[in-house]
């Protein structure tokens, strides 16, 4: 995949010309899913911190590794001694009722219904059933592909979500770009070979530098077509 910037007064230097776009051509987009198209942060950190206090494990440790990693290493790494896979069915199903605060995030539908159907896919550290949850909810299009924590053996950091994100697409993954939140998925989609926007909205945009390009807002995120059929977008 190419990343070609627009130079619009010719003599610009590069350092003003990356403040204003950067464009990626791409054959395909793959979404990480909360904290990217769903805002679902302060009902994960509840869910996380409650479960936490019942195991009596300190809620800070718990946090420090939860944003955009399955549940299931979560567990294996704080809690090795107990049935990973009972408090995971527990976790994601409480997520799944829990909607206060949960909302779309802004321009998130907007965004894709702007990639053609089969061109796009979620790839989320959650469950099927939690992701098809929460996409629904908020009216957002369940992709005809979407990979989910119960269709890999290794998350997130691991390439294998992203990876399987492209197979499913049947484009090569040097030809997707992923929108991701996380550094995990910032490390899972650089070394599938992909480009990575990240937005900034779990973590701050200093934490996000190993990203091709950060947003503050999917709205700086523009896609288009271009000539040759190849997805083309925009970041500001």
């Amino acid at each position: 995949m190419q990343l070609r910037r627009l130079y619009p007064h010719g003599s610009a230097s590069l350092s003003v010309i990356k403040k204003r776009m950067t464009i990626f051509r791409c054959a395909a987009v793959l979404f990480d899913l909360d904290g990217v198209l769903v805002d679902s942060t302060r009902s994960v950190e509840r869910q996380w911190r409650a479960w936490a206090r019942e195991q009596g494990i300190d809620g800070d440790k718990v946090m420090a590794v939860a944003h955009g990693v399955r549940t299931i290493e979560v567990i294996r790494t704080v809690a090795p001694d107990l049935d990973a896979e009972a408090e995971v069915r527990k976790l994601e199903s409480r997520e799944a009722d829990d909607r206060d605060g949960v909302i779309a995030m802004p321009g998130a539908i907007e965004l894709v219904h702007a990639i053609p159907a089969g061109r796009w896919c979620v790839v989320t550290s959650g469950t099927r059933l939690l992701a098809s949850a929460r996409l629904r909810l908020f009216g957002i299009p369940v992709p005809k592909f979407m990979i989910t924590a119960d269709d890999v053996v290794n998350g997130k950091p691991h390439p294998e979500p992203y990876l399987k994100g492209a197979e499913l697409l049947g484009v090569s993954p040097q030809q997707c770009l992923v929108i991701e939140d996380a550094p995990a998925g910032i490390q899972s989609a650089h070394t599938a070979g992909m480009k990575v926007v990240a937005l900034a909205s779990t973590y701050a945009a200093s934490a996000l530098n190993e990203a091709d390009g950060v947003v503050e807002k999917l709205a700086q995120v523009q896609v288009g077509l271009d000539g040759a059929g190849k997805l083309s977008v925009s970041v500001s």
